[in-house]
């Protein structure tokens, strides 16, 4: 029986990153042992390494009811419990989404959102802040009937008024398919829970992996958060198509508008197409079964504009089964192998590119600022061994006169620290203004003030009109904010030009940053709002209330997320440019007091001065021994980065 090629790889790149860990606690380590730490280079190494610690790899489902999604689940991540670990049958079995996951610091358990939350103005995200709001079921992970027995929770369903399920934004008068829905007593079924989360200690999962589950197309459009978010951020979604029926109108639509559009990434999109065993025809040949397979591949592949390698045939159940019993020629038959393989090429190694070259700038940054500190001190002893050397076999007069040179420099450079205290209060007032163009108060009274006037507006155009001075306003904040970025980069380069000129210090330009990255992600994020919210069709086809309170919550939570992320980095920024000339004024504060204390101590004894050029000799080779060091620890992390086992086939 193969191996499970997707839990190999995830093996192996969790190795890649445990190599990578250990590299940098080892730089982190000797960088305590020789004191060339300081708190931002000790902050900047340890976010590194919680980066390589919560790596997440995102791979999410999609699928309208029926089409074996949930089988799919079961046979390429859990045969090995030898039973359904998610439920899966006719009909419909996943009533929420569900986020399978695993996180240490929470106890092996289902968390479930109410589906009363809908009613409220608080998107899926802000609810994860808040554990009271959710009912916990806790299980045994190695017992197979209490996992199947809790997992049977997201199936559960309850039967409303239209009334309530309007309030809920489940139902819809004006929608003639939700009339369907209603049954002969006058009620509608619901799901119980709005969202799912199963926190559990699977290999997988413990690795890093997280699993969407979505329940069917209906609920896509009812939960904004995974239009906005989940499915865009996903590293791998899969969408799962049935062999019997083909590529549907509704499926179309949702595959252009929430996982193909022109707005998402293109990478890592694959469409299934599930149930291939409903065309085991035995009064057919294998040819004719293939010829028909092919057909419904190529018509798949056209209707979704994709390249035929990226439709992947398989029988989720026929695999499931093969595995479980170990029968090789069924799972074979089944071609869930070369599913798992094309996940995995998709998936891992793309994820491993991201990782690598984010740790890769950010490591030989900070090795750079370790080497800079090292020479500085090289260079200062170096000049003391000069001054030293010049001092032998003169009188008490020179050496006083030498004496008198050090603490001159020593008085010039108490002048450039007071110029430099000054620098810091300049440096203070643009880092608040900076702030506070990203404030989150200024920006929550934003949310509040566009909230109000939504819900106040009677015309579609007015709430178009606050919806556009919403964005306007937060791209004009990012926009401000970046004048002072670039206002304070230049200041700094010209302190860095004018301390290197004056005292020596090496001269550093400071690290790029720029607001764009979030301006780009407030684009999109209007481009969402325009595509599923700003038409006239739209607000007619839907009520008003719900639908605005629930898009716009969910639509505001990732522009709080964005402007968060943005304060934490304009914050890390910052830190990385004072840091150096802090270090290295630090440095050369040392390096005069220690010059000023070697002639003083030869002016008092002169024939100390031989043994005073020997300390300094030693100090010297033990520097270049720890440069040579820190070459080492910096091949050794650029080794452990380009190692590529991880994407090389495995056995």
């Amino acid at each position: 029986m193969e191996n499970n090629r997707l839990a190999q790889q995830f093996d192996l790149y969790t190795r890649w990153r445990e190599t990578i860990a250990d590299v940098l606690g080892e730089y982190q380590r000797w960088l305590g042992d020789k004191q060339l730490s300081d708190v931002q280079l000790e902050e900047r190494i340890q976010q590194q390494l919680n980066r390589l610690r919560e790596d997440k790899l995102n791979v999410a489902f999609v699928a309208e009811f029926s089409r074996g999604k949930s089988e799919l689940i079961n046979a390429i991540f859990f045969s090995d419990y030898g039973h359904r670990l998610l439920p899966s049958g006719a009909g419909r079995t996943t009533m929420c989404p569900t986020e399978l996951r695993y996180d240490t610091g929470k106890p092996v358990s289902l968390s479930l959102l109410p589906i009363e939350s809908s009613a409220s103005q608080m998107s899926i995200s802000e609810y994860r802040r808040m554990p009271q709001a959710w009912s916990v079921v806790e299980f045994d992970a190695h017992s197979r009937e209490s996992m199947v027995e809790a997992f049977k929770e997201v199936s559960r369903t309850r039967r409303v008024t239209r009334e309530e399920a309007q309030t809920l934004g489940l139902y819809h008068p004006d929608h003639a398919d939700d009339d369907m829905l209603i049954g002969q007593d006058g009620l509608m079924e619901i799901p119980c829970w709005r969202y799912a989360v199963i926190n559990f200690p699977h290999a997988l999962l413990k690795q890093g992996l997280v699993i969407l589950d979505t329940p069917g197309l209906n609920a896509i459009g009812a939960e904004p958060e995974l239009t906005m978010s989940m499915l865009p951020n996903a590293h791998v979604v899969l969408f799962i198509l049935g062999a019997d029926t083909g590529v549907t109108k509704s499926e179309m639509e949702v595959w252009r508008r929430y996982i193909s559009g022109a707005r998402w990434k293109q990478k890592g999109r694959m469409a299934v197409l599930n149930k291939i065993d409903g065309l085991w025809d035995p009064l057919k040949t294998d040819d004719e079964i293939q010829v028909e397979l092919y057909h419904q591949l190529q018509n798949t592949a056209e209707l979704l504009g994709l390249s035929r390698d990226q439709i992947l045939p398989t029988s989720a159940q026929k695999g499931l089964l093969a595995k479980v019993t170990g029968d090789h020629q069924l799972l074979q038959k089944s071609r869930l192998l070369q599913l798992e393989k094309n996940l995995s090429d998709e998936l891992i190694p793309a994820k491993q590119e991201i990782v690598r070259e984010s740790i890769h700038s950010e490591v030989d940054d900070m090795m750079h600022q370790t080497r800079n500190t090292l020479e500085a001190r090289l260079q200062g002893v170096l000049e003391q061994a000069d001054e030293l050397r010049c001092l032998q076999g003169k009188n008490e007069d020179v050496i006083a006169q030498m004496m008198r040179k050090v603490k001159q420099d020593k008085v010039n450079f108490e002048v450039g620290l007071q110029r430099y205290q000054a620098l810091r209060s300049v440096f203070s007032v643009q880092s608040h203004q900076l702030f506070h163009h990203l404030g989150m108060p200024a920006l929550k009274n934003k949310v509040r003030e566009t909230r109000d006037n939504m819900m106040k507006a009677a015309f579609t155009k007015t709430m178009r009109q606050a919806m556009d001075d919403f964005f306007s306003d937060l791209k004009r904040r990012m926009m401000d904010a970046d004048v002072h970025v670039l206002e304070i980069k230049k200041m700094m380069e010209a302190m860095y030009e004018k301390f290197s000129k004056e005292h020596g210090l090496l001269q550093k330009t400071p690290p790029p940053f720029s607001t764009s990255r979030y301006l780009k992600a407030l684009n999109k994020l209007e481009g969402i709002y325009r595509d599923q919210f700003n038409t006239t069709f739209n607000m007619i086809a839907h009520e008003k209330l719900t639908l605005t309170s629930k898009f716009f919550e969910t639509l505001a939570s990732h522009v709080v997320l964005e402007y968060e992320a943005a304060n934490r980095d304009a914050e890390s920024w910052l830190k990385a440019v004072i840091a150096p000339m802090e270090s290295q004024m630090r440095e050369h504060h040392m390096q005069l007091k220690r010059r000023v204390e070697s002639i003083k101590r030869i002016y008092q004894a002169t024939d100390t001065l031989e043994e005073r050029i020997a300390d300094l000799e030693r100090v010297e080779f033990a520097i270049r021994q720890q440069l040579a060091e820190l070459e080492q620890l910096k091949g050794k992390t650029l080794q452990a980065l380009l190692h590529e086992e991880v994407i090389v086939q495995a056995a």
